[in-house]
């Protein structure tokens, strides 16, 4: 059925669709970036100049299907599938695989260079670990599924104190990407949170292969996280108690601020990005990890480098400045190329008041590195870590959730 309302030259056409054939559809234009209502317009048309029509699509179940097409293309649309002898659902259903095979899913976007991404803080307890496996979480999800995103735009409403969950989302394809997360914290958390057991110390670990004494391939030691939403995507190196003793042992090592690189070299070409766990310290572990992030030759500019973590408190600005301090020794001394890649402020409650919304504003006024996340201090990281399931698999509509892959979306 076609209605004479119309927005701009086209008319509102009601008929029916598969829920299947529906969802697809909005999946894939999507990807493409292109509107629904353009799809069918170019579906339809594209089936009226076949010789003859495809083969039947079941239809059992369709349900109400409107969309906006030019004025007439519905009447052509109607006299071929009566020529045809198949019926407007069953031409519409076509018509729209048609244009789902002529217009396939676009691939994933792979860097040619594996992306490396530090997170990093001096200070505890601001979320690191969190971060890491969210933003890594949000790059793995699968390319083919919607997933809800809130763009970075609410951090002006944040400011203003209005409730983000209040505004917009936008169903976007997951990025698809194959991650890796380093737990290169002694103190093991991104292991636990995942649910996974630390490596034995007696073992081989990380540890032990940036400090030359290997007890075997690094890649064994990597696990899967084992939620069917990141498919085969999304993998874990898990961090060992030895890790405490890293300082110690780089110190007798030659060339020790590419300890880290030199370990992970083996494994790099197996992943799309690789994030890094960074334990709160500013000892030899950091210089390694920030030797890890720079920017590589023929690497583009924010490909890779350092995601700060803080808090919207003031103890989060003494460390990042030690933090910053100690980048900014690196990257004169050894002449790197180090990116930052922006600001995270986490555990965000503007409830807190004058402090929390006054350090935001703070962070926000930074401008170089810029603020490219605020998550919320709300209750679905907290049951994730306790189950230890991934946040993005245990709450995956939750505004922690959301935040994330506004966040993989910002930094990627």
């Amino acid at each position: 059925m076609a209605s004479p309302v119309s927005t701009g030259d086209r008319e509102k056409v009601v008929s029916k669709l598969p829920a299947q054939l529906r969802q697809e559809l909005k999946v894939r234009t999507a990807q493409l970036g292109i509107e629904i209502q353009t799809a069918v317009e170019q579906g339809i048309a594209q089936w009226c100049n076949l010789a003859s029509a495809p083969a039947a699509v079941d239809t059992a179940g369709a349900d109400p299907f409107s969309t906006w097409l030019p004025p007439g293309q519905w009447e052509t649309f109607k006299t071929s599938a009566v020529d045809r002898k198949v019926s407007l659902i069953q031409g519409l259903a076509q018509a729209v695989k048609v244009w789902l095979q002529m217009n396939p899913a676009p691939a994933v976007s792979r860097p040619e260079i594996p992306r490396r991404i530090v997170v990093c803080n001096q200070k505890g307890g601001v979320g690191k670990t969190a971060i890491t496996a969210g933003a890594g979480e949000a790059m793995a999800e699968d390319a083919n599924t919607l997933h809800p995103v809130r763009v970075s735009k609410h951090f002006a409403a944040l400011l203003e104190g209005n409730n983000a969950e209040a505004l917009d989302l936008d169903d976007l394809p997951g990025l698809g990407l194959r991650v890796l997360l380093v737990d290169f914290d002694p103190q093991c958390h991104l292991t636990k949170q995942l649910g996974h057991s630390p490596l034995p110390m007696e073992g081989d670990s990380l540890t032990k292969h940036m400090a030359g004494d290997p007890a075997g391939q690094l890649r064994d030691l990597i696990v899967p996280i084992d939620e069917d939403r990141f498919g085969d995507r999304l993998h874990l190196l898990p961090s060992c108690n030895d890790a405490f003793l890293l300082d110690v042992r780089l110190a007798g090592v030659r060339a020790r601020e590419g300890a880290l690189e030199r370990a992970l070299a083996p494994i790099e070409g197996e992943f799309d990005v690789i994030i890094v766990d960074c334990p709160p310290s500013l000892g030899l572990s950091m210089d390694a990890a920030v030797f890890y992030g720079r920017r590589r030759p023929g690497e583009a500019p924010g490909s890779s480098g350092a995601l700060i973590v803080v808090q919207a408190e003031d103890s989060s600005a003494d460390a990042y400045d030690l933090l910053t301090t100690q980048i900014e020794d690196l990257r004169a001394d050894l002449a790197l190329d180090v990116d930052y890649l922006g600001i995270v402020v986490n555990h965000y409650d503007a409830r807190r008041g004058y402090i929390a919304t006054s350090s935001l504003q703070a962070w926000m006024d930074i401008k170089d590195p810029r603020v490219v996340g605020v998550i919320g201090d709300l209750k679905e990281q907290k049951e994730a870590v306790r189950v230890k399931r991934p946040l993005l698999a245990y709450a995956p509509k939750s505004d922690q959730a959301v935040g994330m892959r506004a966040l993989a979306r910002e930094i990627s």
